[in-house]
């Protein structure tokens, strides 16, 4: 599959907002999954992996950091042209790959830049199984310290029975414990879930 599309390159002024992390970070769709897979076959044709890989990481860093940019990207308000424009205007600095932002013009041209997290959550994992890693995202209520981290590391190696590679990211709304995704596995030890659970149980009884 072609990926081509012209990326403009003018930078607009642009209002943003915010919008549900936790469960758009993991989500999956048809479409998210066709794209990454475009972008990845490309990119292994021109010798390009590991770079769009990188770029791929950027991105999903920038929408985590930033609740403003994710939904800005996700509005159905602004056209596909001006999230577009905020977009690269945003990842400007980071000179991501031509191939990276072409992906980004096809995806606007198409108006799918809601679908990012999704084509990201693909694109990652069609790069963990062709280089035989096993990934781990995790999401906890604050950030993680190091000894914690390397704890979390040891049980996910003797759990998976193989070292993970793991992605971190935080969300206050998940209120405390943790979620981690491997693969299209969610473990959900997240207070929040808990509460949820509770609740729906007081509600029956």
């Amino acid at each position: 599959m072609r990926i081509d599309a012209p990326v403009p390159v003018c930078v607009p002024n642009f209002t943003l907002f915010g919008w549900d992390i936790v469960n758009d970070q993991f989500r999956e769709t048809e479409a998210g999954e066709r794209y990454a897979r475009a972008a990845f076959e490309l990119a292994q044709d021109q010798g390009l992996l590991d770079a769009v890989h990188a770029d791929i990481g950027t991105l999903k860093a920038l929408l985590l950091e930033s609740s403003e940019l994710r939904t800005f990207v996700s509005s159905v308000v602004h056209p596909s042209d001006v999230k577009l424009k905020g977009l690269l205007a945003v990842t400007k600095k980071a000179k991501l790959n031509p191939t990276t932002n072409k992906l980004l013009g096809v995806l606007a041209a198409n108006r799918r830049l809601g679908e990012l997290f999704p084509v990201i959550t693909a694109f990652n994992k069609l790069y963990a199984a062709h280089k035989g890693i096993v990934s781990a995202e995790v999401v906890t209520a604050v950030p993680l310290s190091a000894p914690q981290l390397d704890d979390l590391q040891k049980t996910l190696a003797k759990t998976l029975g193989q070292s993970a590679e793991i992605s971190t990211s935080v969300d206050p709304a998940i209120l405390g414990g943790l979620k981690v995704r491997v693969g299209s596995r969610l473990f959900d030890a997240s207070l929040k879930t808990k509460l949820d659970s509770l609740k729906f149980a007081l509600k029956r009884a």
